[in-house]
């Protein structure tokens, strides 16, 4: 009788084990659906090149409806979101003061303080909000004080966001400080050789920021600017861009919203054009990225295993990553856990 009943108990057991095996069998499955069915959904026009420049628009429909995100920077420009110092190198504090909602993007730069900073990870501000933490990294190791007219206290401006991949995986990815400080004095290098002289402010050497701001490197960056910036305002339902240099993928945002695209579409260019710039190389000819590697390179990205994390109480990221691509999704509570913004990078 022992003998039966320890025998059923096993059995009840086992098939239940093998529910639980089912059921997170069946919710990868249900995953992996999710993203692979991603794909059909996006148009791919282009490509439109500038010199070493290639972008390719992503068209689709809107997926969030009657939602309206103020961007980070017009949020500072407004005065409606506060960014505050908080002496310590990899975290910040944002505060909303408005009835709106903000969305703020990793890899943004946040001017001022006591050293400038990139974000490191997507976040929706609430309406009158209280302080909230942000993740962030320091762009310039050189200062930790006030400098000239800026305040110590909070932050000024994101007018500038992240200007090389590298940058992005060391913050979103590695998550490394180390990583990120070398990464920026990699870009100042390369721009300083291809601008033809240093691009390092005297005001403090080791500010990505203010070697963005030099004179040499917005020229420069206008020129891709003007002859590319165009091609979204011309064409309907431009939901995210992707761009190659030098031929080759190096990245793509795709937003849930193309107004919230369409404001951010300034800042994601400079900062292409900027990387461009860094990635240079004169006289050397390349063959034209296709819209059919931008497309390979969305499926590759997306099949890789997810892995979901929580950035605050409103918004949750989900992570895939193979040896050649690595791919962000933020996604939004308040929407049913719908995305927001997916981010894809090419690792090499």
């Amino acid at each position: 009788m022992k003998k039966k009943t320890f025998a059923l108990a096993i059995g009840v057991i086992l098939s239940a084990v093998g529910m639980l095996v089912m059921l997170a069998q069946a919710q990868v499955r249900r995953s992996s659906t999710s993203q692979s069915s991603s794909r059909s959904e996006y148009r791919i026009s282009g490509p439109y090149t500038y010199r070493n420049l290639t972008l390719f628009l992503i068209h689709g429909q809107d997926k969030i409806t009657g939602k309206k995100f103020l961007t980070l920077q017009e949020a500072l420009v407004q005065r409606k979101v506060i960014v505050y110092e908080t002496k310590e190198v990899n975290e910040l504090a944002i505060r909303n003061v408005s009835s709106e909602e903000v969305f703020v993007q990793a890899g943004e730069i946040v001017k001022g303080g006591e050293q400038d900073r990139m974000l490191g990870v997507d976040l929706i501000v609430p309406p009158h909000s209280k302080k909230i933490p942000i993740a962030a990294f320091c762009v310039e190791s050189g200062r930790w004080t006030k400098r000239g007219g800026e305040q110590a206290g909070v932050f000024s401006s994101s007018v500038d966001a992240a200007v090389s991949r590298d940058l992005k995986i060391a913050a979103k990815l590695a998550n490394s400080q180390g990583e990120v400080w070398k990464d920026v004095a990699v870009a100042q290098d390369k721009l300083s050789a291809n601008i033809g002289s240093r691009v390092n402010s005297v005001e403090s050497e080791s500010s990505l920021q203010l070697a963005v701001e030099n004179r040499k490197v917005q020229e420069t960056a206008d020129n891709y600017v003007k002859e590319l910036s165009h091609v979204v305002y011309s064409k309907a339902n431009v939901i995210g861009y992707a761009f190659a240099i030098n031929g080759n993928i190096n990245s793509a945002d795709v937003y849930a919203s193309s107004a919230l695209f369409r404001k951010l579409w300034p800042k994601l260019l400079k900062a292409s054009a900027i990387e461009a710039i860094a990635e240079l190389r004169k006289d050397q000819k390349f063959e034209p990225a296709t819209s059919g590697q931008v497309q390979t390179f969305f499926s590759d990205a997306e099949a890789a295993r997810p892995k979901e994390k929580e950035v605050s109480s409103r918004v949750n990221l989900v992570t895939r990553e193979d040896a050649d691509n690595v791919f962000f999704e933020t996604r939004d509570r308040a929407q049913k856990d719908a995305w927001v913004h997916r981010n894809y990078i090419k690792k090499n």
